[in-house]
Parts: structure tokens; sequence; C-alpha cells
């Protein structure tokens, strides 16, 4: 046990592993994520778990591989009056180079109910990008990132995964069933932050501005984690719940423990089409 967490090590498809949960939120899991790579000897970190799905192209229980993750949850909120020196006229002013991301805002005002005058007290947030200290790097220099790549071998690997060679579930009992036979989708983005998203105009924002796919509260934090310390991961989450893009209620307490299974399901598949090393494997 290290930091209160359980690691279990063993064998899963003849590969050997460590597993561990990260915990709830950004915070646990770069916490955990940092604890594999100081104490165990590993080679590559496997993420697994749920998400919500922001991509209306997506289905409730399809199992998605971003290509791409990115921490929205660090924000520049502006006030309500102008004039304030906000962080994109602050790093143009150090000569910084401005970057697709530094233009990407969501203005409250554009989601006022009734619509019509697009002022808004709450103003604007916009995202800013994560500074890291890399293994690789000088020291006390921070490098910043915003969309993090997972490993490009793990990602080739993945999209090798045949759907139909896989028992994934679709009910949960005789009167719950998915509409769609899940499958297992490579995708380009994912996003990450300390928020349960419920809510149809965000995600509606998120899909449009950031060409998000699945979101969830850890993924970003494993990935930069393990930037920071330059070893290769990739993510595999099930899409569990519309992210508040339905009348219905959330849907994450019916399909929460289907979803979880088909994305063990998958990772157990990618574990087995492995060459020999020693992994991680990392659960929410």
């Amino acid at each position: 046990m290290l930091g209160r967490r359980r690691f279990y090590v063993g064998i899963v498809e003849g590969q050997r592993v460590v597993a561990v949960m990260t915990g709830l939120g950004m915070l646990n899991a770069g916490i955990t994520t940092q604890l594999l790579i100081t104490y165990f000897n590993i080679s590559g970190i496997l993420h697994y778990g749920i998400a919500g799905n922001a991509d209306d192209n997506l289905n409730i229980g399809d199992i998605t591989i971003p290509q791409y993750w990115a921490h929205l949850g660090l924000w520049e909120w502006e006030r309500y009056t102008g004039g304030a020196l906000s962080w994109r006229l602050f790093k143009s002013a150090k000569g910084e180079d401005m970057k697709e991301e530094d233009l990407r805002c969501i203005e409250f005002g554009k989601y006022n109910v009734p619509v019509g005058n697009a002022s808004n007290l709450l103003s604007k947030v916009c995202y800013d990008e994560e500074e890291i200290l890399s293994v690789t790097g000088s020291p006390e220099i921070v490098e910043k990132h915003f969309w993090v790549p997972v490993d490009d071998t793990y990602y080739k690997l993945a999209s090798q995964i045949t759907t139909k060679d896989l028992n994934l579930q679709r009910c949960v009992d005789a009167s719950k069933c998915l509409s769609h036979a899940p499958q297992v989708v490579m995708v380009s983005r994912g996003a990450s932050a300390s928020i349960f998203l419920d809510n149809a105009a965000y995600r509606s924002f998120l899909h449009s501005y950031f060409n998000v796919s699945p979101v969830d509260e850890e993924s970003a934090a494993v990935a930069l984690t393990c930037l920071t310390n330059n070893i290769p991961f990739i993510t595999f989450r099930a899409l569990s719940d519309l992210a508040g893009g339905s009348n219905a209620t959330n849907e994450v307490s019916t399909f929460l423990n289907l979803a979880s299974v088909n994305a063990v399901i998958v990772l157990t598949e990618f574990i087995r089409m492995l060459p020999s090393q020693l992994l991680t494997t990392l659960t929410k």
C-alpha cells in the first residue's frame, strides 16, 4: 500500500501488470499515476473507466479510444466590464506565440434564456494550457501543453481491435438494453475536468469547439503526469451517459456497471495483443 492506495501485482493475458484505482477527480488521478511511476518499474500505463458522451455520432455503451486528451478545467474567468489584462493579452505582451486554443472561450451571454441580449454578468471563461516540468526538459523550465497525445504505438495497436471478436455487454437486464450494439471507436479528442457534466449546452459547446467525444474527470491528469515523466499511455473510456444531452434523467445510474465491464473487456483484449512487457493498469 502506498499513499493509502492498494496496488495489485499479477498477470493478465500473460502480461505482468500492476493495477490500482485512481480515485475520483484530477488530483487523485495525478497522485496515483505519479506513485505508480515513482515506485514501480513500468513501461507504460493503460487507463480505463467510464465517461460521458459529448458526441452525437456515438452511443451509450461505445468504448472510445481518443488520440488526444486535454484538461478543460484550467480557466481565466474574465470580468464583465472588460479592461482586464487577460492571460491572452499577457502572453502576447511577453512575445509568446498565440495558439488556436488561446481563442477558445465560452461566452455565457450566448446561452441566456430567453435568447436576446448577449450581455451576462458571468462574462466568459477562456481555457489555458497546462504547465509541466518534464523529465526530458531543463530543470525549472516549464513546458506548455494543451492537447496531450497518447502513445502512437499503443494507438495504432488499439485501432486493430475488432468489435465482433469481443463479447461486449448490451443489456443490464431483460428490461434495460442499449439501443445499439456497443462499438470500439477510435476518436480524435477526449477532455477532463473535476466536474461531472450533466448539461446539454456545455456538452454541445465542448464538442463543437473542441471536437471532444468522451468527457471524464481523470484521464487528462493521467495524460499530463505521463507526459511529465515521459511514460507512454493510452486510455479506454466506455460511454455510460449522454452528459446531459437527453431529456431523460442522466443514464449513468443505469449503464455505469455495463460500461465499466465493457471497458475492462476492451482493455483485456488490448493487453492480449501487446508484445511481452511490464504494464500498469489504472482504473477510475
